[in-house]
C-alpha cells in the first residue's frame, strides 16, 4: 500500500448513468469532503431523472476482484456500501470486505429508486440483514427502509426504529429524516441517542441525497471523526447539496449538487 496523507474511501455500489446517484454521487461526495474516491461497481443501470430502464448486475467474482485490486495497491480507509440488488451480490461483498481489514463500513440500504424501481429483491434483503448489517460501523436507512429492515410497525417512532435496526448488529444507526415532517436524523449507537436537525428545501433537488449523505459519513470516518460527529457533518453536506440541487437537469427529480455549480455561472 502506498503512503498518502489523503484517505482513500471505497464505494461498493451501482452505477447511475444519469450521474445523479450511485457511484457517481459517491465520488462527488468523496471529493467534496477531501478524500480520494474508489469504486467497486455492483450493477450498471440505464437510468435518467425519470426512471430506471434497465439493470445489469456485475458478477460476484468481478466485485471481489475490484475490491481486492484497490485494497492491495492503494488501501481502504473507509467503505460505503450502496446498491446491492441480489443475494449473490451481498455474499460477494461480504467476501470482499476481508480485504479492507478494520476500515469502518457505512451501509446505505438502498431498496427502491426515487422513481420506484426495486433495487434490492426480497432474498437480498434477508442476506443484507443477516450477513452485512453485523459488519457495519454505521447503517443509514431512511424511515421506510428502517421499517423494512426492522419489521417494525407503522406506529414505531424514529427512535424505536433506530433501536430496532441497531439490534440487528451494526455498531451505530442513523435513521434519516427526509421522509418525516421534522427532517431530523436520529443517531443511536446502543449508548447515546442524538437528534441531528436538517432543513427541508422545497425548491431544491434531492436525487442522490441518500448516497451523498452516506458517502460523506464514510469520508468523515476516514478522516478520523467519531460516528456521531461524522453523521452531523454528513447531514450538513447532504442538506447543502439538496439546497443547491440542479432542478433544471432532466424531466424528473434533479440531482443534488455538492459543489454548488450554479453559483459560479454568469448571471
Amino acid at each position: 500500500m502506498s503512503s498518502t496523507s489523503i484517505p482513500a474511501v471505497l464505494s461498493i455500489a451501482g452505477s447511475d448513468s444519469g450521474g445523479g446517484a450511485g457511484i457517481q454521487a459517491d465520488l462527488k461526495a468523496f471529493a467534496r469532503c477531501g478524500v480520494h474516491g474508489m469504486t467497486a461497481i455492483t450493477a450498471i443501470t440505464a437510468q435518467n431523472t425519470v426512471g430506471v430502464e434497465a439493470i445489469e448486475t456485475v458478477s460476484p467474482e468481478m466485485i471481489v476482484a475490484q475490491v481486492g485490486a484497490v485494497a492491495e495497491d492503494i488501501g481502504v480507509a473507509a467503505v460505503k456500501i450502496g446498491m446491492l440488488g441480489t443475494a449473490e451480490t451481498v455474499e460477494a461483498v461480504v467476501e470482499a470486505l476481508r480485504f479492507v481489514g478494520e476500515a469502518p463500513v457505512v451501509i446505505d440500504p438502498v431498496m427502491v429508486a426515487e422513481s420506484g424501481a426495486v433495487l434490492l429483491d426480497e432474498e437480498a434483503r434477508s442476506a443484507l440483514i443477516e450477513r452485512l448489517l453485523p459488519l457495519a460501523t454505521v447503517v443509514t436507512p431512511n424511515i421506510p427502509e428502517a421499517r423494512v429492515l426492522s419489521g417494525g410497525g407503522g406506529q414505531d417512532s424514529q427512535e424505536d426504529l433506530a433501536r430496532e435496526v441497531r439490534a440487528l448488529g451494526p455498531h451505530a444507526v442513523v435513521v434519516t429524516g427526509g421522509h418525516s415532517e421534522r427532517v431530523i436524523d436520529l443517531f443511536f449507537d446502543g449508548r447515546e441517542s442524538a437528534e441531528i436537525p436538517g432543513e427541508r428545501h422545497a425548491d431544491g433537488a434531492a436525487h442522490g441525497s441518500g448516497c451523498t449523505h452516506s458517502s460523506a459519513l464514510a469520508a468523515y470516518l476516514a478522516l478520523g471523526e467519531t460516528p456521531l460527529e461524522a453523521a452531523r457533518k454528513a447531514r450538513e453536506v447532504a442538506s447543502a447539496a439538496v439546497a443547491s440541487g440542479l432542478r433544471e437537469i432532466g424531466e424528473g427529480p434533479g440531482p443534488v449538487d455538492v459543489f454548488d455549480l450554479t453559483s459560479g455561472l454568469p448571471q
